[in-house]
């Protein structure tokens, strides 16, 4: 059985999903996974003390692992702000989260840093890094964005290019070892990507994790959708924290952070209207289960299958 906890807003209300609710998670067999929903702006204190307050509750709540969204540090209202915004992973705001981590005795999941590159001082561009900090306060592993977001949708009113000052990640990174089991890391727009979920499921992943903004036009339109079928397709859980709301004047994101499980079932849905998080058991055996009754990474032809193709 799972038991699903919703919280949102500043009252932490607690919200039934239509899913059996204990009332303590921290009871649980399993081990609980928080994944937020928060509404960056461009001040870094002011998202630090939300965020913070979130992975308070999430702890309280007898999370082990804790999964901020992308940008959790700030969402700037220009590129300018962006850049001049950004750190290093040596810098105050990693610092802040290490020491909460430390704090807590709980891991986290920081889903998209604006982390100043190697030749910062001489090229002002920064990578988008997905940063685990396990119980002790340590950073265990760093994957930098290898997909970046250059879409123009004019009928949507669409329009961004990630790479006028980001930098792609050079490669994937395995799978790190959790409290919750093996997490594969992506970032947003990674999630269009299948290669890319399917390399980190054949080198162990458990869990996929997508630490997201996503437009409002193209959340609509494709969020769940996309989510269920990495979990589909890699019979993984899939967790997805996400950014909602309004973050400046010209900046929203849809929101709807989520959990899916191995067999493509929505356990739970933020919403689309505030800051908030849901709290999951992570079932290893239901990861398990779904492999061995429908084996489909068995049922694989080799690389070189998929690549060649019978002429007609």
């Amino acid at each position: 059985m799972f038991t699903v906890r919703c919280i949102v807003g500043t009252s932490a209300k607690y919200l039934r999903q239509g899913i059996k609710l204990q009332n303590r998670m921290s009871t649980s067999p399993h081990p609980v996974a928080a994944v937020c929903q928060v509404t960056a702006t461009p001040d870094k204190q002011a998202n630090f003390a939300s965020c913070k307050q979130l992975v308070e509750e999430a702890k309280a709540g007898g999370a082990s692992m804790v999964f901020l969204p992308e940008g959790f540090d700030y969402i700037g209202s220009s590129r300018e702000e962006t850049l001049t915004l950004s750190e290093s992973l040596t810098g105050d705001t990693i610092s802040q989260y290490a020491q909460l981590a430390r704090k807590l005795e709980v891991w986290l999941s920081l889903g998209g840093f604006h982390e100043r590159g190697h030749d910062w001082e001489s090229d002002r561009r920064i990578y988008n890094s997905h940063i685990i900090i396990n119980n002790k306060g340590d950073i265990v592993s760093v994957y930098r964005k290898s997909h970046l977001f250059d879409v123009e949708l004019p009928e949507k009113g669409v329009s961004l290019k990630e790479s006028a000052f980001t930098i792609p990640g050079p490669s994937l990174v395995s799978p790190v070892q959790t409290p919750i089991g093996k997490v594969g890391l992506g970032i947003c727009y990674d999630l269009r990507f299948p290669e890319l979920s399917v390399a980190l499921q054949r080198h162990g992943a458990e869990i996929l994790t997508y630490p997201s903004a996503f437009t409002v036009a193209t959340g609509t339109a494709h969020w769940e959708v996309l989510l269920r079928a990495r979990a589909i397709e890699t019979q993984c859980f899939v967790l997805a924290a996400a950014q909602v709301g309004q973050h400046h004047e010209k900046r929203s994101s849809y929101g709807h952070a989520l959990a899916v499980d191995p067999w493509g079932e929505v356990l739970a849905d933020c919403g689309g209207g505030e800051p908030g998080m849901v709290l999951v058991e992570i079932d290893q055996e239901k990861v398990n289960r779904t492999r061995r009754n429908m084996p489909v990474q068995q049922h694989q032809r080799d690389t070189n299958f998929y690549q060649r193709l019978e002429e007609t």
